[in-house]
């Protein structure tokens, strides 16, 4: 094994162990019980030769007395060996819940903590898969599995000790059978770990496949497309279960073949003994002791080889949590960070430039100015970098040059906290979690009360839908609020923005999913709403922006226009060409 897996082997082994340490008084109970229970286990065979040599080989020759005794002495240490076993299942059921409570809430605690560029890199379903399925194998794995090799190691060490007591020279088989055992695991093992790694990460990509199939069935069925979908998912399935059964075969491969090894050794000491036996180097009841004893040794080796196969399915699945845990969170505030308050909402951008890889830059140079109160839409085609823009200003990234400033002050001298705070946001990808419809547009701010809730839904134009329903604000919205419609999801949203007492709005795309008479009459209330606040707004539909104090044009990362409807209308450039095109293709739709 090359020095960097051992390193790794040992880092793995240091984490795991932070996990377990916290809970040093069950660990320590869990020995106790551990050692107490297999050694009087261990005494049995030794006993049970005693009682074998009391009734003699000869008619008459049953020393009763002393039968009796050995027999119910070993009654007692086995009753009280099962005991013990069973305090020592209770006590790891205990522990393995503490570690995989722990284990699961420190992921999920630094996935809540990720800039949302890791989000766009990563499969839901592998992020799942790791939550779930790794850390139950970490677990299973490893408050078990290592406490199993503890027990095998106090039950080969007792074992041999006793053996020696009784036949040193039968001890000398296992010289043979021993090393030929260590070899062929060490053998398997170097060759088995990788297989392991591949089965999770197969079954990751066949959870974010999955994952990804569920949430567009709709697309699915809409373009017919079942049958290429099944084919995709047969393909991924059955490469998760190609790498699933490779790696078992060759995990399970290991415990079969020591057992035969070891097999081989008791088939040498029933030998030897019998010829020992014959010789009168060896009583009857030590040979019977002696083959009980090598059994037990050569059992925990064989269980020993078994548990590390399953070892390296854990270390394979360690290794993908501790990568999430040890995934960088966003830059922390700089340390001069002071938190935004009494926010006036003026918000410039001075020469920036962004692009989610190093290779390609989205935003060139770009420079703004948002007066305070003032309604800044910015538009263009599909790909322009309007999104990219929200997300710069809400520091969801940060940008590669230039600065962004609100109030006067440069945004990465201010806690990120404050500085999102300061805006509410409606985004085109509505959001919506498992609870009631108050819960829901009450979720931005804290202690909102039923009449905040009912202004803003009013606001919203949602109000008399949600009084129409039969538990009103106390219906309960499923996953995702699939039991609504698509617009009355974006109006719940619209509605959780307004509720917000903030200086700056961010509107991306926030009514493309409602009719044109609905977004007119949101379009009204949210001017009124908008008073004195500085608002973004990303529309395509460009009707909607006609009322704006600047229209941002965007093209290819540059502002390609800017000004009033009227001023670019009457510029007769690349504004006037989008504007009037979505007219022609709307006519053209009508007299279809």
């Amino acid at each position: 094994m090359s020095e960097i897996k051992v390193k790794k082997k040992k880092y793995l082994i240091g984490r795991l162990w932070k996990y377990l340490s916290r809970h040093r008084l069950i660990i320590f109970l869990a020995l106790v019980c551990m050692l107490s229970g297999n050694i009087l286990a261990l005494f049995g065979p030794k006993l049970s030769g005693n009682a074998i040599d009391a009734m003699g080989i000869g008619a008459g020759e049953v020393d009763f007395k002393k039968v009796f005794y050995y027999v119910a002495l070993m009654a007692v240490f086995y009753i009280v060996s099962g005991v013990l076993s069973y305090l020592l299942s209770l006590l790891m059921i205990r522990l393995s819940r503490h570690v995989i409570y722990r284990m699961r809430r420190d992921v999920f605690n630094n996935l809540a903590m990720l800039p949302v560029g890791f989000f766009d890199k990563y499969q839901t379903g592998d992020i799942i898969s790791v939550i779930s399925y790794d850390i139950d194998t970490v677990n299973q794995s490893f408050s078990n599995d290592l406490l199993q090799i503890l027990q095998s190691a106090v039950i080969v060490v007792f074992s041999l000790i006793m053996m020696l007591t009784i036949a040193p020279a039968l001890v000398l088989v296992f010289a043979v059978t021993i090393p030929l055992s260590v070899i062929f695991t060490r053998f398997i093992t170097t060759r088995v770990r990788p297989l392991f790694r591949n089965r999770s990460k197969k079954l990751g990509e066949l959870n974010g496949f999955v994952e990804e199939m569920i949430e567009g069935q709709k697309t699915t069925k809409a373009y017919g497309r079942e049958k290429r979908v099944i084919d995709r998912f047969d393909i991924k399935n059955k490469e998760a279960v190609d790498a699933y059964n490779k790696a078992e075969y060759y995990g399970t491969l290991t415990g079969p073949s020591v057992n035969f090894i070891n097999n081989i050794s008791l088939v040498l000491v029933s030998i030897f003994g019998a010829l020992m036996y014959l010789d009168g180097g060896i009583g009857l009841g030590n040979i019977s002791s002696f083959v009980q004893y090598s059994r037990k040794f050569s059992g925990p080796i064989n269980e020993i080889a078994n548990i590390i196969g399953e070892l390296q399915s854990a270390f394979a699945a360690a290794e993908r949590v501790f990568r999430l845990i040890d995934e960088l969170p966003e830059k922390p505030d700089c340390e001069a960070a002071k938190i935004l308050r009494e926010v006036y909402g003026e918000v410039e951008l001075k020469d920036v430039s962004f692009g989610y890889t190093k290779e390609k830059t989205v935003i060139h140079n770009f420079s703004m100015k948002a007066e305070k109160g003032s309604l800044v839409a910015i538009v263009g085609p599909t790909g322009a970098g309007k999104t990219t823009i929200i997300n710069l200003l809400m520091r969801f990234y940060d940008p590669d040059s230039g600065a962004i400033y609100v109030d006067g002050n440069n945004i990465y001298k201010i806690t990120r906290g404050s500085l999102r705070s300061a805006y509410s946001m409606v985004l085109q990808d509505t959001w919506l979690f498992y609870g009631t419809i108050f819960e829901n547009i009450a979720y931005g701010k804290e202690g909102a009360t039923r009449q905040e809730v009912e202004k803003a839904a009013k606001a919203a134009k949602i109000h008399s839908y949600i009084e129409s329903l039969p538990n009103g604000y106390d219906t309960m919205l499923s996953d995702n609020g699939i039991n609504i419609s698509k617009g009355q999801k974006q109006l719940l949203t619209i509605a959780r923005a307004m509720l917000l007492d903030c200086k700056m709005l961010i509107l991306d795309e926030a009514t493309s999913n409602v009719d044109t008479r609905t977004e007119q009459q949101i379009q009204a209330a949210m001017r009124e709403l908008m008073r004195d606040k500085t608002c973004f707004v990303i529309a395509h539909r460009l009707s909607t922006v006609r009322n704006a104090d600047n229209i941002l044009v965007i093209r290819d990362g540059d502002i390609a226009e800017q000004g009033t409807h009227d001023e670019l209308i009457a510029k007769n450039g690349f504004y006037s060409k989008l504007y009037y095109s979505q007219f022609e293709t709307y006519n053209r739709n009508t007299e279809q």
